[in-house]
């Protein structure tokens, strides 16, 4: 179960969260570990991947304290992916021990199904900015046209 008041990491995506970060004279696209955590856990909202995080890292990145992500406005958003998972009012309660254990949870899985896409989309990558980004445009640009079917009548007026 989440820990109260951190973000895990899990320990086999450990490394990667770490090269993914600017911090330490690092190259990667993100500044802290939390932005890293935040962009996984959208990516793994917008595929539904949600994967349980198994073994903990314990150091580089240890869990992050809930106030890193508050600072930076990240607590909304892990919020709002709660309620959306559960649709349950109550979850968004800031008093309630299990309830945040819960949010925290659902987010922390969230980000490693994210960081699981992140590894194969970077496996062979030397500059993972420019990857990211490169698959960023395709996102944008794609819009989900693949899995449209061909339809000429578009085409006549």
């Amino acid at each position: 179960m989440a820990e109260t008041g951190r973000i895990r990491v899990a320990k086999d995506k450990a490394e990667l969260v770490k090269s993914l970060t600017s911090a330490d004279g690092g190259t990667g696209p993100f500044q802290t570990f939390a932005d890293v955590i935040v962009f996984a856990a959208a990516l793994g909202v917008k595929y539904k991947k949600r994967v349980p995080l198994g073994e903990i890292s314990k150091r580089e990145p240890a869990p992050i304290r809930l106030e890193v992500f508050a600072t930076m406005g990240y607590d909304n958003l892990i919020k709002l992916l709660g309620f959306t998972e559960t649709q349950d009012i109550g979850i968004l309660s800031p008093n309630e021990e299990e309830y945040q254990k819960q949010r925290h949870e659902i987010f922390e899985e969230y980000a490693n199904g994210g960081l699981e896409l992140l590894v194969s989309e970077l496996r062979g990558s030397i500059d993972y900015t420019d990857r990211i980004a490169i698959y960023l445009k395709y996102e944008k640009t794609n819009n989900g046209q693949e899995d449209e079917e061909f339809n000429l009548t578009k085409f006549l007026s």
